[in-house]
C-alpha cells in the first residue's frame, strides 16, 4: 500500500526512530511501512493518523 508516511515524518524533522518511539513500534516496522513492504494493522494505522492529525485516507493511499 502506498503511503505518505515518510513525507509527513520529514515535515516534522523526525527520524524513523522518533516515529517508532511515538507509536510504540520498532524502527524496522516504520521503515517497512514507509517502503510498502508491510501494511500496518488497522489499529496502528489509526494511531499513525491520530499522531499526524490527518484522516487515515490522507496517509494511506489506494493504488
Amino acid at each position: 500500500m502506498k503511503n505518505r508516511l515518510k513525507i509527513l515524518r520529514a515535515e516534522r524533522d523526525w527520524s524513523q526512530q522518533d516515529l517508532a518511539d511515538a507509536l510504540g513500534v520498532s524502527r524496522q516496522s516504520v521503515n517497512a511501512i514507509e517502503t510498502g513492504k508491510y501494511d500496518p494493522s488497522l489499529p496502528l494505522a489509526f494511531r499513525i493518523a491520530d499522531l499526524f492529525e490527518q484522516p487515515i485516507e490522507n496517509i494511506f493511499l489506494r493504488m
